[in-house]
């Protein structure tokens, strides 16, 4: 069964749809804020994303952009807002569709099943090696890649961090793009967060802490993943 994501701030509305796609036999999951959002994406993706862009903590378009760091799946916004001006930001920060509001669940569905028709532009990684370690993307687990020693334990805001670099290998992620898909809006000055979390990260993954191989800081600017031995 495809998994859908409902993102938006009002129960009723929620409801509605977790009841119709459900019974269309899609397993629905929901939530009614962007922080929300962003961590069920990143601990367990959906197969699409359905997603209001008026919600209480974030702009919608940083939800998009949040999920767009590092997984293609499927985003449809809907939004009374029928206005370009809206329209255009949304579908330039990797929306795939847009629906105003108010719709019938069967275009919703038809929509759906266009997104799910669509080949998927690049096949994402299901792990990742770092080092002596083989991270699995899918499971949230880590292992030793060839069976000795003792793989170490990541927390779930440790997964959330890395994520972003390790789909992204090789490319430069932003900090603030760290800060707000990590700890949310207003928090891209926080750099002292990104120092610790990472420095942690190297006593875990890295051969060398002091000397990085994979976990990159590229000064002023962000971070940046080096897959490999």
């Amino acid at each position: 069964m495809r998994r859908v994501l409902v993102v938006d701030d009002e129960p009723g509305f929620r409801k509605a749809l977790d009841i119709d796609l459900t019974a269309r036999h899609y397993t629905v999951s929901t939530a009614p804020d962007g922080a929300t959002a962003l961590t069920l994406v990143s601990l367990n993706p959906p197969d699409a994303i359905v997603l209001d862009l008026g919600l209480p903590d974030m702009a919608g378009i940083d939800v998009i952009l949040g999920v767009r760091a590092w997984s293609p799946l499927p985003i449809i916004v809907v939004s009374g807002r029928s206005d370009p001006a809206e329209k255009v930001p949304a579908l330039d920060a990797g929306a795939d569709d847009f629906l105003t509001k108010p719709f019938s669940m069967d275009e919703l569905a038809a929509r759906l099943r266009a997104v799910f028709r669509r080949p998927a532009a690049v096949e994402e990684p299901q792990t990742v090696d770092v080092g002596q370690y083989r991270l699995d993307l899918a499971a949230f687990t880590v292992g030793t890649r060839h069976g000795r020693g003792e793989a170490p334990h990541l927390t779930p805001t440790e997964w959330r961090l890395l994520m972003p670099l390790l789909r992204n290998p090789g490319r430069l992620v932003t900090g603030r793009q760290l800060l707000r898909e990590v700890w949310g809006p207003g928090n891209e000055k926080r750099t002292n967060y990104l120092r610790v979390y990472l420095a942690t990260l190297r006593q875990k993954l890295e051969p060398d802490p002091a000397h990085p191989r994979h976990l990159i800081t590229v000064p002023g600017l962000g971070y940046r993943f080096e897959p490999g031995a």
